[in-house]
């Protein structure tokens, strides 16, 4: 699926909602992760509640995508559909605690626990301090209740 059928597929599952769609752009950026920026008239029916029903879009979506790819592609589907920079700023709040943990770890010269949290947003963290030659992050848990640790290794 090219970006321009996944852009048509976003509008068209948010407008089975009934919400109209302003517009639907591509944002391609230093990361992996393909972000579709949406913008529509109501987006609280999207992010209110935490954003559950953003989260549900996006899986939506991205299961859609999943299955119309070739059946032998081992290609990882990294995507990523925002609305009215809902997710965008929730990235910026991760990468924040992610710092701010990172330098506690420093600190104190051991292991801290992030609040449980999604996947995709663990999986943020770990990409924001992969870079990082003195820490190392692993995920510990079940289900709801998985979290990131971040490791304080003492390299330089």
């Amino acid at each position: 699926m090219n970006k321009n059928e996944m852009q048509s597929l976003i509008k068209e599952l948010i407008e089975k909602t009934t919400i109209p769609v302003k517009e639907v752009v591509v944002l391609e950026d230093e990361s992996k992760t393909t972000c579709f920026s949406v913008e529509v008239t109501e987006p609280h029916f999207f992010i209110g509640r935490g954003g559950e029903a953003l989260f549900a879009l996006n899986h939506i979506f991205r299961k859609i995508v999943e299955a119309k790819r070739a059946p032998d592609s081992e290609e990882e589907i990294n995507i990523m559909v925002d609305i009215n920079g809902f997710q965008k700023k929730r990235i910026e709040n991760l990468h924040a605690t992610a710092h701010m943990m990172a330098e506690r770890a420093r600190y104190f010269k051991s292991s801290i626990e992030v609040d449980p949290m999604p996947a995709f947003e663990r999986r943020i963290i770990h990409e924001f301090l992969s870079e990082e030659t003195d820490l190392k992050t692993e995920s510990t848990g079940e289900g709801m209740s998985r979290r990131v640790v971040i490791k304080y290794t003492g390299a330089i």
